[in-house]
């Protein structure tokens, strides 16, 4: 059994065990804060599988870990807030990949995690940003998310920031950031067949390793109840720049 496993991901005994650990924690946090799955996954793995070969396992991890949160998500959740968000990043999508290919990738990329850590760190401090509240930086965040996405692969993080900075019920930015992203899941499927990146090593490797990521996410869920919403901005934030720095670590050093 084992041994089929290992054929069909091609992957070594070693590296099996430490991605089924590496899938299990991301969907423990993205079932407790609803986001940062991806982020996790890349941050632990990237250095053992190429980083263009784990954005199909991303995606699909995140299609399943959306299909189990997406009820929860629209009914806690704030749906204008997440189709605006949605709706701008579609928008800015394309203007970041353009982008990317009349800029210094690791220049743009260095720049997006700066500020993604400058902001977590400013939120953290509890400087309020009003302007944020509004319906205009409702789809600024939005076209800003949907750049950062196609320029740096952060937008995610950029969302994140903004349903955090509305000062929300904690149950609220974690269904709407759920919902969000089971809205952007299906529209990142689209760009990914279009750019001829889905291949059946990659496809393998997502559905296996759903299997060990679902159950983190559950586990994740469980452990979001009311005691600990309190620690939930926080924890997110903290998140956010332990991912930012770990980010700019990465390119400081490769």
């Amino acid at each position: 059994m084992l041994e089929t496993l290992l054929s069909l991901t091609q992957l070594t005994a070693m590296q099996f065990g430490i991605v089924v650990c590496a899938v299990f924690f991301a969907g423990l946090v993205r079932g407790f804060s609803g986001f940062a799955l991806s982020a996790l996954v890349m941050a632990s793995l990237a250095i053992m599988i190429p980083p263009i070969e784990l954005i199909v396992v991303c995606w699909l991890l995140e299609l399943f870990a959306s299909l189990i949160m997406v009820r929860g998500g629209f009914k806690d959740g704030d749906f204008k807030m997440a189709f605006g968000l949605a709706l701008g990043s579609a928008v800015g999508a394309p203007v970041g990949l353009y982008l990317t290919n009349t800029l210094p990738v690791e220049t743009s990329k260095f720049l997006a995690l700066v500020v993604v850590l400058v902001l977590a760190l400013l939120q953290l401090l509890k400087v309020r940003a009003t302007f944020l509240a509004t319906n205009p930086g409702l789809y600024v965040a939005g076209v800003t998310a949907g750049i950062a996405t196609g320029l740096a692969s952060v937008g995610g993080m950029v969302v994140a920031l903004y349903v955090l900075a509305r000062d929300a019920p904690a149950k609220t930015m974690r269904g709407s950031l759920v919902m969000f992203l089971f809205m952007t899941t299906f529209m990142s499927g689209i760009y990914l067949t279009l750019y001829g990146m889905v291949n059946q090593t990659a496809l393998l490797r997502g559905l296996l390793f759903a299997v060990p990521c679902l159950f983190g996410v559950m586990a994740g869920k469980v452990l979001f109840m009311p005691r600990f919403e309190s620690y939930y901005k926080p924890f997110c934030l903290v998140l956010l720049m332990a991912l930012a720095a770990s980010g700019l670590f990465r390119l400081i050093n490769g």
